[in-house]
């Protein structure tokens, strides 16, 4: 069995599955309980001066049969005195000595932030978390992704972090930015020993059509809010890969966004995270996930030879590049197993109404349809609709042509195939 142990950023777990900074990292009873069902780690709700929350907070996105694909917070850092919180996260770290207890943090001055870190530090904690990403009530006093989306002052504020503290320090990044690197390298040049992320995401998740007004509803009225849950999960591998294979960045990430099972969890690794943090599927379905997260994890390892998680950082990263850096002379075609088809005709609608127009009824078999492969450009939409598993694959064909990029084209005068599906 491979050895799961997770170093990210100098925090030591005997995992890499860490609870996410939210509710259910809000106590220490409950991460107590997380760390008996198996989880390596807990990043603490974040603390600072308490404040008061409002009623309701979370909103939900259900889609094809799925409920909360998409979730929404307006809910703040933590409403729980700093004494008691400080008292339990000692206690917990004492009686889990092995497993990693992260404690987030968001105040305003520096001295606010030269106490916290003092009083997180005394408790014998792994390590801190800056929480530079909330999109919502903590921004309007100048706190959260308001710090976030500022480089100069995310960098800032990390340098008294690290001026301070004697144990590992992550800032956690906001996703409300049009490229995370300014944000990523603002604190690399802050010292941080690491990044996390993403964040929630600006959002209104839905709107209440018979009061007039958003979702989750506060009286008459509401706010935007934080995204969440397994519907960000690419915008998350985005920003992780993009900072991950920027040869300017050599910081460990801790990723979070979207995760759900072990191969969330092995996709985030792959695009370099060495930790992956988890809020919104604990919320919908309880602790014990991570059971089935590490059985899948050791299994996976195991299955493909390698003898620690730790190995599988990044491996994904060398094949993640520009498009104008892609092979245009790569060709695939759709073939339909004629065996499993069920004859349903979803890959025709698509086809003909959604991209190229090459597959067709069989005007000898009406069950099985029929591809035309000169026209095929092998875009995917008939296996992404397809109803039944490997009915529908892409077969690369060989078509004579050397590969060849966008890039090479234009420098080099590589040859292009003739393009197709262009009638």
């Amino acid at each position: 069995m491979a050895d799961l142990t997770t170093n990210c950023g100098g925090i030591i777990s005997p995992n890499p599955f860490w609870l996410a900074s939210a509710p259910p990292a809000n106590s220490g009873k409950q991460v107590m309980r997380a760390f008996d069902a198996g989880w390596g780690g807990a990043v603490w709700k974040t603390l600072g001066q308490p404040i008061q929350n409002v009623s309701s907070r979370f909103g939900a996105t259900n889609y094809g049969g799925t409920a909360a694909i998409g979730f929404n917070n307006i809910e703040l850092i933590t409403d729980r005195p700093l004494d008691v919180n400080f008292a339990e996260i000692a206690e917990v770290k004492r009686l889990y000595p092995k497993h990693a207890v992260i404690v987030s943090l968001m105040v305003e001055t520096r001295q606010e932030w030269q106490d916290i870190i003092k009083r997180s530090i005394d408790t014998g904690a792994d390590g801190l978390e800056l929480n530079f990403g909330c999109p919502h009530g903590m921004c309007e006093r100048g706190m959260g992704s308001a710090v976030g989306q500022e480089p100069r002052v995310n960098e800032e504020i990390t340098s008294w972090a690290k001026e301070y503290s004697s144990i590992p320090v992550l800032v956690k990044l906001t996703p409300n930015v049009g490229d995370i690197l300014p944000h990523g390298h603002a604190a690399q040049r802050g010292g941080a020993d690491g990044v996390s992320l993403i964040n929630t995401i600006k959002s209104i998740i839905s709107v209440d059509i018979d009061r007039f007004v958003p979702n989750p509803r506060v009286g008459s009225m509401s706010t935007n809010g934080g995204y969440c849950g397994a519907a960000v999960k690419p915008i998350a591998l985005h920003m992780c890969g993009q900072l991950a294979r920027d040869p300017g960045f050599n910081i460990p990430i801790s990723g979070i966004g979207g995760v759900t099972n072990w191969r969330d969890a092995v996709e985030f690794m792959l695009l370099g995270a060495s930790s992956v943090q988890v809020c919104t599927e604990v919320m919908l379905k309880g602790y014990r996930i991570v059971e089935d997260m590490i059985e899948g994890l050791n299994e996976y390892l195991d299955e493909k030879g390698f003898a620690s998680a730790s190995e599988i950082v990044g491996k994904a990263i060398p094949g993640y590049s520009e498009w104008g850096n892609l092979d245009l002379n790569y060709e695939t075609v759709a073939k339909i197993d004629s065996e499993s088809c069920i004859g349903c005709y979803k890959c025709v609608v698509a086809c003909h109404d959604g991209a190229h127009q090459c597959i067709h009824p069989n005007p000898d078999d009406a069950r099985v349809p029929i591809v035309d492969e000169d026209e095929c450009v092998g875009c995917n939409l008939c296996q992404i609709v397809c109803p039944v598993p490997d009915c529908i694959s892409l077969v690369e064909v060989a078509n004579g042509f050397a590969p060849a990029s966008w890039n090479e084209h234009l420098n080099e005068g590589a040859v292009l195939r003739p393009k197709k599906g262009s009638h």
